[in-house]
């Protein structure tokens, strides 16, 4: 199953609606790679509101993803991190300390627009200036 990667401006987001399979995560985790790469998108807010379920493996694809996504140069924010999800996850002494989390996919998008307005840098694409 793909996930679906939206681009809205510079941001793309990603909202995983089902529990994902092991080869399911990587290949969102390419996917979502290739069109930070093609897009030169700037900022990635995943929403993960519907997972019951973040195993110490799907920890990891999130995270390394965080770490591939930041060095393309995309800021990346996660949300919806449910109670349990945390407890668990902390718990397994997992953790995503290399994205922001915030409460709900609203707020992710904008924490992606402050970052990106202060960050400064302009996109070249086809001969036209992208702020």
């Amino acid at each position: 199953m793909r996930v679906p990667i939206i681009r809205l401006g510079r941001i793309l987001l990603i909202s995983i609606q089902t529990d994902l399979t092991d080869n399911d995560a990587l290949c969102l985790q390419s996917d979502l790679i290739k069109k930070i790469s093609d897009t030169e998108a700037q900022g990635v807010a995943i929403d993960i509101t519907a997972l019951d379920v973040v195993d110490s493996y799907m920890a990891r694809i999130i995270n390394d993803t965080v770490c591939m996504a930041q060095l393309l140069g995309a800021d990346v924010v996660i949300s919806g991190v449910q109670p349990f999800v945390a407890l668990s996850m902390v718990e397994m002494g997992s953790d995503l300390i290399r994205a922001e989390c915030v409460f709900n996919l609203e707020q992710a998008m904008k924490r992606l627009e402050i970052r990106m307005s202060t960050r400064g840098d302009i996109c070249l694409k086809r001969d036209n200036y992208v702020q």
